[in-house]
Protein backbone atom coordinates (compact mmCIF):
# COMPACT_ATOMS: atom_id res chain seq x y z
CA UNK A 1 0.00 0.00 0.00
CA UNK A 2 2.92 2.36 0.61
CA UNK A 3 4.46 1.87 -2.81
CA UNK A 4 1.82 3.81 -4.79
CA UNK A 5 2.28 7.18 -2.99
CA UNK A 6 6.04 6.92 -3.42
CA UNK A 7 5.65 6.24 -7.15
CA UNK A 8 3.16 9.08 -7.47
CA UNK A 9 5.49 11.46 -5.65
CA UNK A 10 8.41 10.48 -7.87
CA UNK A 11 6.30 11.14 -10.95
CA UNK A 12 5.28 14.59 -9.67
CA UNK A 13 8.93 15.50 -9.16
CA UNK A 14 9.94 14.13 -12.55
CA UNK A 15 7.41 16.14 -14.59
CA UNK A 16 8.82 19.60 -13.62
CA UNK A 17 12.35 18.34 -14.26
CA UNK A 18 11.36 17.14 -17.71
CA UNK A 19 9.64 20.44 -18.39
CA UNK A 20 12.74 22.42 -17.45
CA UNK A 21 15.01 20.16 -19.48
CA UNK A 22 12.77 20.46 -22.53
CA UNK A 23 12.73 24.24 -22.20
CA UNK A 24 16.52 24.46 -21.92
CA UNK A 25 16.93 22.26 -24.99
CA UNK A 26 14.57 24.55 -26.89
CA UNK A 27 16.52 27.61 -25.74
CA UNK A 28 19.74 25.99 -26.98
CA UNK A 29 18.24 25.54 -30.46
CA UNK A 30 17.19 29.20 -30.47
CA UNK A 31 20.68 30.29 -29.47
CA UNK A 32 22.11 28.22 -32.33
CA UNK A 33 19.71 29.91 -34.76
CA UNK A 34 20.58 33.44 -33.71
CA UNK A 35 24.24 32.50 -33.24
CA UNK A 36 24.40 31.59 -36.91
CA UNK A 37 22.84 34.92 -37.86
CA UNK A 38 25.31 36.78 -35.64
CA UNK A 39 28.20 35.01 -37.38
CA UNK A 40 26.74 35.90 -40.79
CA UNK A 41 26.39 39.52 -39.71
CA UNK A 42 30.01 39.57 -38.47
CA UNK A 43 31.32 38.12 -41.72
CA UNK A 44 29.51 40.70 -43.87
CA UNK A 45 30.51 43.56 -41.56
CA UNK A 46 34.15 42.52 -41.92
CA UNK A 47 33.75 42.41 -45.72
CA UNK A 48 31.78 45.67 -46.12
CA UNK A 49 32.74 47.90 -43.15
CA UNK A 50 32.12 51.23 -44.91
CA UNK A 51 28.74 50.17 -46.29
CA UNK A 52 27.63 48.82 -42.92
CA UNK A 53 28.64 52.10 -41.30
CA UNK A 54 26.66 54.12 -43.86
CA UNK A 55 23.57 51.94 -43.51
CA UNK A 56 23.71 52.02 -39.69
CA UNK A 57 23.21 55.80 -39.82
CA UNK A 58 19.67 55.14 -41.09
CA UNK A 59 18.65 53.62 -37.74
CA UNK A 60 17.42 55.58 -34.74
CA UNK A 61 19.50 55.05 -31.62
CA UNK A 62 16.67 56.63 -29.62
CA UNK A 63 14.24 53.92 -30.76
CA UNK A 64 16.79 51.20 -30.08
CA UNK A 65 17.57 52.54 -26.61
CA UNK A 66 13.88 52.90 -25.78
CA UNK A 67 13.17 49.31 -26.78
CA UNK A 68 16.19 48.10 -24.82
CA UNK A 69 14.87 49.84 -21.71
CA UNK A 70 11.43 48.32 -22.28
CA UNK A 71 12.75 44.76 -22.56
CA UNK A 72 15.11 45.07 -19.58
CA UNK A 73 12.20 46.30 -17.47
CA UNK A 74 10.00 43.47 -18.74
CA UNK A 75 12.60 40.91 -17.65
CA UNK A 76 12.38 42.40 -14.17
CA UNK A 77 8.58 42.24 -14.10
CA UNK A 78 8.43 38.61 -15.23
CA UNK A 79 11.02 37.67 -12.59
CA UNK A 80 8.93 39.40 -9.91
CA UNK A 81 5.83 37.60 -11.20
CA UNK A 82 7.51 34.21 -10.78
CA UNK A 83 8.75 35.14 -7.30
CA UNK A 84 5.28 36.33 -6.27
CA UNK A 85 3.69 33.12 -7.52
CA UNK A 86 6.20 30.96 -5.64
CA UNK A 87 5.32 32.90 -2.48
CA UNK A 88 1.63 32.26 -3.04
CA UNK A 89 0.74 35.86 -3.98
CA UNK A 90 -1.48 35.08 -6.98
CA UNK A 91 -2.81 38.61 -7.43
CA UNK A 92 0.63 40.20 -7.57
CA UNK A 93 1.86 37.46 -9.92
CA UNK A 94 -1.02 38.19 -12.29
CA UNK A 95 -0.34 41.92 -12.14
CA UNK A 96 3.33 41.54 -13.06
CA UNK A 97 2.63 39.00 -15.81
CA UNK A 98 0.15 41.49 -17.29
CA UNK A 99 2.77 44.24 -17.00
CA UNK A 100 5.29 42.06 -18.86
CA UNK A 101 2.80 41.49 -21.67
CA UNK A 102 2.16 45.24 -21.82
CA UNK A 103 5.89 45.93 -22.10
CA UNK A 104 6.09 43.38 -24.92
CA UNK A 105 3.29 45.18 -26.73
CA UNK A 106 5.08 48.49 -26.20
CA UNK A 107 8.24 47.05 -27.71
CA UNK A 108 6.31 45.96 -30.80
CA UNK A 109 4.67 49.37 -31.15
CA UNK A 110 8.05 51.13 -31.11
CA UNK A 111 9.45 48.60 -33.57
CA UNK A 112 6.41 49.04 -35.79
CA UNK A 113 6.94 52.81 -35.98
CA UNK A 114 10.62 52.24 -36.72
CA UNK A 115 9.88 49.80 -39.52
CA UNK A 116 7.18 52.11 -40.85
CA UNK A 117 9.72 54.92 -41.16
CA UNK A 118 12.04 52.63 -43.13
CA UNK A 119 9.24 51.69 -45.53
CA UNK A 120 8.31 55.34 -46.04
CA UNK A 121 11.94 56.04 -47.02
CA UNK A 122 12.00 52.99 -49.29
CA UNK A 123 14.55 51.16 -47.14
CA UNK A 124 13.19 47.64 -47.11
CA UNK A 125 14.36 44.40 -48.79
CA UNK A 126 14.18 44.43 -52.60
CA UNK A 127 12.91 48.01 -52.77
CA UNK A 128 14.09 50.09 -55.76
CA UNK A 129 15.63 52.67 -53.43
CA UNK A 130 17.63 50.05 -51.54
CA UNK A 131 18.70 48.14 -54.66
CA UNK A 132 20.29 51.34 -55.99
CA UNK A 133 22.65 51.41 -53.01
CA UNK A 134 25.97 49.56 -52.57
CA UNK A 135 25.86 45.82 -51.91
CA UNK A 136 26.99 46.15 -48.28
CA UNK A 137 24.10 48.50 -47.47
CA UNK A 138 21.65 46.10 -49.11
CA UNK A 139 23.00 43.26 -46.97
CA UNK A 140 22.86 45.38 -43.82
CA UNK A 141 19.22 46.36 -44.29
CA UNK A 142 18.35 42.77 -45.22
CA UNK A 143 19.98 41.47 -42.04
CA UNK A 144 18.32 44.21 -40.01
CA UNK A 145 14.82 43.24 -41.14
CA UNK A 146 15.54 39.50 -40.91
CA UNK A 147 17.06 39.51 -37.45
CA UNK A 148 14.82 42.12 -35.82
CA UNK A 149 11.80 40.59 -37.54
CA UNK A 150 12.64 37.15 -36.20
CA UNK A 151 13.16 38.67 -32.78
CA UNK A 152 9.81 40.47 -32.97
CA UNK A 153 8.19 37.12 -33.78
CA UNK A 154 9.72 35.73 -30.60
CA UNK A 155 8.30 38.68 -28.67
CA UNK A 156 4.84 37.89 -30.03
CA UNK A 157 5.19 34.20 -29.13
CA UNK A 158 6.53 35.03 -25.67
CA UNK A 159 3.72 37.49 -24.94
CA UNK A 160 1.16 34.95 -26.15
CA UNK A 161 2.58 32.25 -23.87
CA UNK A 162 2.53 34.69 -20.96
CA UNK A 163 -1.09 35.47 -21.82
CA UNK A 164 -1.94 31.78 -21.56
CA UNK A 165 -0.03 31.60 -18.26
CA UNK A 166 -1.99 34.59 -16.97
CA UNK A 167 -5.28 32.86 -17.77
CA UNK A 168 -4.11 29.67 -16.08
CA UNK A 169 -3.05 31.56 -12.94
CA UNK A 170 -6.47 33.20 -12.83
CA UNK A 171 -8.14 29.79 -13.07
CA UNK A 172 -5.91 28.31 -10.41
CA UNK A 173 -4.17 25.92 -12.82
CA UNK A 174 -0.76 27.52 -12.18
CA UNK A 175 0.00 27.77 -8.47
CA UNK A 176 2.95 27.98 -6.11
CA UNK A 177 2.95 24.18 -6.05
CA UNK A 178 2.86 23.90 -9.86
CA UNK A 179 4.69 26.95 -11.28
CA UNK A 180 6.57 25.19 -14.11
CA UNK A 181 4.53 26.77 -16.94
CA UNK A 182 5.20 30.31 -15.71
CA UNK A 183 8.85 29.50 -15.03
CA UNK A 184 9.32 28.21 -18.57
CA UNK A 185 7.49 31.22 -19.99
CA UNK A 186 9.82 33.42 -17.95
CA UNK A 187 12.87 31.59 -19.28
CA UNK A 188 11.69 32.15 -22.85
CA UNK A 189 11.10 35.83 -22.13
CA UNK A 190 14.60 36.20 -20.70
CA UNK A 191 15.90 34.59 -23.91
CA UNK A 192 14.05 37.24 -25.93
CA UNK A 193 15.67 39.92 -23.79
CA UNK A 194 19.19 38.45 -24.09
CA UNK A 195 18.92 38.20 -27.88
CA UNK A 196 17.95 41.88 -28.07
CA UNK A 197 20.90 42.81 -25.84
CA UNK A 198 23.10 41.47 -28.67
CA UNK A 199 21.02 42.95 -31.51
CA UNK A 200 21.00 46.44 -30.00
CA UNK A 201 24.76 47.14 -30.16
CA UNK A 202 25.21 45.32 -33.47
CA UNK A 203 22.70 47.50 -35.30
CA UNK A 204 22.42 50.67 -33.25
CA UNK A 205 25.74 51.29 -31.49
CA UNK A 206 28.56 49.82 -33.60
CA UNK A 207 29.34 52.15 -36.50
Amino acid sequence: MKIEPVAESAELHTEPARGRLGMWLFICTELLLFGGLFLLYSAYRWKYPADFHAASLELSRLDGTLNTSILITSSFTVAVAILALERGDRRRAMAFVAATIAFGAGFLVVKGFEWGTKFIHGLYPRSPVLLARPKGEILYIGLYFTMTGLHALHVIVGASVLGVALALIRRGRITSEHPIVLRNAGLFWHLVDIIWIFLFPLFYLIS
